[in-house]
Order: C-alpha cells, then structure tokens, then sequence
C-alpha cells in the first residue's frame, strides 16, 4: 500500500478497542475494513454496521478468535463469511473471494489471496474501499473515491455484467443511487433499463427488501419515477401510474410538513391505488409479513372522509393507521400531537348491574355507548355513564 494513498478519517468506531483486537488477533495485515463503514466515515455519515475482509480462511478465522477469548459465529461460512461478537457489536469478517458461475440468483465462490480480486466482485465502486485497521490508509482498486466525491454511483466493470451476474442489483443500484448519488452513471441507467426484465427471476423476498429500503430513504421520489420512466418500476409494481406517482410526491410533502418519520409501507401504499384488494395483491407478490400486510391494507382503505374526525378514526383503525391515512392525503395529523388512543372507561359488567341480562343485549349496549363516546369526542366516565343511563332508559 502506497505511502501516499488516502487516510480514512478518525471516526467512533475506528477507535474502538474491541476493534484493534480483533485486527490484532488475525494480524493487522490480515484485516481490512471494508464497504458501507468506510464509505460512510467518509461522507460524515454515522456507521452501523462494521464489515471486514481477510485473506485467512473462515476455519483459520474461527480457530484464531476462539484461542484469544472472542466469540465467533458461522453465520455464512459457506460463502466464507463468520461473525464475530465484539462488546461494541458484532463484526462480519469475511474471507477474500472471486466468483466462479453466477446464474443471477446466487453466486459460486472460491477463496483468494488477492484485495484487487475480491474488490472486482462487489458492486459499485463506492462500496469496493478497503482501509487498514491501524495505519486507515485506503485501498481504491476502482476509482471508488472519485466516484463519492461526485457523487456517482457506478457498476465496478461492465455494469450488464454485473447485473447478469446478480439481477437484484438493478435494485441496488437505485437505492444507491436516491441515497448518494446526484450524477447519473449513463452506463448504470442504460444496463437497468435493458435488464428490468430479469428482476421477475428473483424471490420475491429480495425484492420487496429492496424496494423497501429504498422507500424509507429521505427522498425517493426523483428515483422512483426514473425507475418508472426506465421501466423497472413496472416490472415490480406494475400497479403504479402517474396518479400514484402524484400521491407520493403529496406524501412526502404531508411528512415534511409534520415532521413524521418515513416509513416504507405507508410510502408503498402511495404507490398502490387506493383499493384494498390490489393492496392484498401487491402485500402477496411481495411476500411481506403478516403486520405489513394488515398495514398496507388499512392505508388503502383510505377516503376523504378520514380528515373529518381524525382521533376517531385513530380510534377506529389504531394510530399508525390513522396517521398514514391522513398524510398519504396529504392533510394535517396536529390533532394528534400529545395524545393518546383512548380505552373505553366501562365494562360489560357494569352494564349487567343496572338490569341488562347477560348476553347479546350487553354487547349491543356496549356498542351503542362506545359509538356515543366516540361521537363526542370521547368524554370522562362520568359522561359515559350518563350515556350508559341514557342508552338504558331508552
């Protein structure tokens, strides 16, 4: 490594001891750091998760941090991949690689000795910049660094190439590109374009993963329509139109104006007309769990009607629900700044004491105050039971 190659900026994290002894124990030339923490520091962005690579095999990795005391985890070792579990959190160490036959899918891999050969693998040049442990200088084998400084995000290689060999990249390469990039790759948009195709291959897991990812992002929406201009975006969420593209755009204005974090399925439902059976669609393509689906669901259920009592619809569908709705219509959520959904201060057997038997009768007359208090704004006890008596005496 050159005298003259970069220096990573100091950082949190790369002043961690846990992290010097980890490097230590494989040795320090045996370790570099490598992807999103690398890139990150060096956009002053915070840093989660720490990566490395090494040219020691996983069983001599394992064998090493297990004589010095750390815990190591096989979590992918098949793909040389093990884990270690640091006081200052887990690291993922993984062996030097270079593919051998990729369908697309899934790549067969063998081991390699060499830093240039697992750097040409990767994705993108920003993400394929390697610092060493103890001296931070950095390793740019692809012009990753003048890429970041351009903001670019650009295949490593031939960028169809790279996309025949793993199609999720496609994907990829948009949510990096909404998250870093501000100059397009003319290369990059034209083998996504050409090769939208190959995205119906993928398990559908990976792609709601994605698609996800990239909609809880600050701002997706420039993205989201190129995808669409490009025809990607048709093949993965076919149901979005110029309509649903309008209704994130009054979303995302809806959050900022509010200051409501995003979160990525209400953002999908902006992209899904407002119908609950192509929501039950898209929520089955897309394989999501059982609590996004219900929520994805809920916000297309949405009308204008929704902003007329906004605490009784929270009321009715829950708040997350109700908040959604109202943004994804691009009103007001004040109403519900410092408070609560309230529980109904009466119970069923409250009701059998004043003379109503047990049975149907109790439960229509819960229903009919519950509707009562809610109508009213969802008065104290002392007003429900006045309600109660009402409700009775009538």
């Amino acid at each position: 490594m050159s005298d003259t190659a970069p220096i990573l900026p100091a950082a949190p994290w790369t002043k961690r001891e846990d992290l010097a002894q980890l490097a230590s124990v494989l040795g320090m030339d045996n370790v570099r750091w490598v992807g999103g923490a690398v890139r990150d520091t060096l956009l002053g962005l915070p840093v989660k998760d720490i990566d490395a690579a090494t040219p020691l095999r996983p069983d001599t990795v394992m064998a090493e941090l297990k004589t010095a005391g750390i815990r190591v985890i096989p979590t992918g070792i098949d793909h040389g991949t093990v884990t270690a579990i640091l006081p200052g959190g887990p690291v993922e160490i993984t062996t030097l690689r270079h593919d051998v036959s990729t369908d697309g899918r899934r790549a067969t891999v063998a081991f390699a000795d060499d830093w240039r050969e697992d750097a040409a693998r990767r994705d993108f040049t920003i993400n394929a910049l390697y610092a060493h442990p103890e001296t931070l200088r950095i390793s740019d084998y692809f012009g990753g660094l003048a890429d970041l400084d351009a903001r670019r995000v650009r295949f490593i290689g031939d960028a169809r190439q790279r996309i025949r060999e793993d199609h999720l990249r496609i994907l990829r390469y948009y949510r990096f590109q909404a998250r870093f990039g501000s100059d397009l790759d003319a290369q990059a948009e034209d083998a996504c374009a050409e090769l939208a195709g190959t995205l119906k291959g993928l398990s559908r897991e990976r792609v709601a993963m994605e698609l996800l990812a990239l909609l809880a992002l600050p701002d997706p929406a420039p993205t989201v329509l190129r995808m669409r201009q490009r025809g990607v975006l048709p093949v993965i969420l076919p149901e979005t139109g110029p309509h649903e593209l309008a209704g994130l755009d009054i979303l995302l204005a809806a959050e900022r104006d509010a200051g409501v974090e995003p979160h990525a399925i209400r953002r999908l439902a902006a992209l899904v007309p407002a119908l609950p059976s192509i929501a039950e669609t898209v929520a089955a393509r897309l394989r999501l769990s059982k609590a996004q689906r219900a929520r994805l669901i809920c916000d297309a259920e949405r009308g204008r009607t929704d902003a007329e009592a906004p605490r009784a619809l929270a009321y009715d569908v829950g708040m997350d629900c109700a908040v959604d709705r109202l943004l994804l219509l691009g009103e007001s959520v004040a109403e519900f700044d410092g408070w609560d959904v309230p529980r109904l201060p009466l119970k069923g057997g409250e009701i059998v004491a004043r003379g109503v038997s047990a049975g149907p009768e109790v439960a229509r007359t819960l229903r009919a105050v519950e509707a009562a208090w809610v109508a009213e704004g969802f008065p104290d006890r002392a007003r429900v039971l006045e309600l109660l008596d009402r409700q009775i005496g009538g």
